[in-house]
């Protein structure tokens, strides 16, 4: 007997009607991927494991609460999940740290201070927020990379995954946003180190 392949949109509503048999085959189906996905970012197999089952139990609670509505794009839905959830745990950790070096994006750069005076912190704030405001400014595509890029952290290649787009076009959008935010950095004088 030939094996038949349902699509996820299929097994999602198969799961969704109760029948537990599509949630294996789905969870078979990815686990490798997003196991990978989890691992590439926390680089503790137990971590991983953690991670994954919190991220299954929020696929399992939002399809049963009938709020799954990501038509034909489970995966990266379920990868959205679990990167938020490891964005979570190293914000609980405290161990966030964002720190490029590349100067294409030395503008984005923040180095966390635990020393840092009240007076560095407020200058610091206040960086941020202009940068914010700046980037609010942005077409909405060139505002999507930046998020996904430099505050998710994700890999090109994961943005051209979950955005349905290809890794050149998501280099040319962070390109133009790179851009454009020097052009208003220029126009505004606005100094970003303080």
């Amino acid at each position: 007997m030939a094996k038949v392949f349902l699509p996820d949109a299929v097994l999602v509503r198969e799961y969704a009607s109760g029948n537990e048999w599509a949630l294996a085959q789905l969870i078979e189906r990815h686990q490798s991927r997003i196991f990978s996905f989890i691992f590439s970012k926390v680089k503790d197999r137990d971590l991983t494991d953690d991670l994954f089952q919190e991220t299954f139990i929020k696929v399992i609670n939002t399809i049963r609460k009938d709020n799954y509505n990501e038509e034909g794009k489970f995966l990266p839905w379920v990868l959205r999940i679990a990167h938020n959830l490891v964005i979570d745990h190293f914000r609980k950790s405290n161990k966030v740290q964002f720190q490029r070096d590349q100067e294409e994006y030395s503008i984005f750069s923040r180095v966390e201070d635990p020393a840092m005076n009240i007076e560095s912190q407020m200058i610091t704030e206040q960086i941020e927020d202009d940068l914010h405001t700046l980037i609010l400014r942005l077409p909405d595509d060139q505002q999507e990379i930046i998020r996904l890029r430099l505050y998710d952290d994700l890999s090109f290649k994961e943005i051209a995954e979950l955005s349905g787009i290809s890794i050149n076009t998501a280099l040319g959008r962070m390109r133009y946003a790179v851009i454009n935010l020097r052009k208003m950095i220029q126009q505004k004088q606005i100094i970003l180190n303080d």
